[in-house]
């Protein structure tokens, strides 16, 4: 399953998050939306939202750092 992290360099939460898939030993790709205009547009379209973190986990998309939902989808204790 991938996992893809949509997240700018200043954000805390963003912080949190892979913080949190590193000590859990989850695999993600980091795409820093600060530089990427492409990418930030995507995630935009594909979550409706301006905010990071934005998560993306197969077909889910997790907007902020929801511990338990991505726990959930990932199999994870939260």
């Amino acid at each position: 399953m991938t996992v893809e992290v949509y997240s700018t360099p200043t954000c805390m939460y963003c912080n949190l998050l892979k913080d949190f898939l590193k000590e859990n030993k989850v695999e993600f790709t980091e795409i820093n939306v600060a530089e990427d205009e492409e990418k930030r547009n995507y995630v935009v379209e594909k979550s409706g939202q301006m905010g990071v973190p934005v998560t993306i986990i197969g077909d889910e998309v997790i907007v902020g750092f929801n511990k338990e939902k991505i726990s959930e989808i990932l199999g994870l204790q939260a």
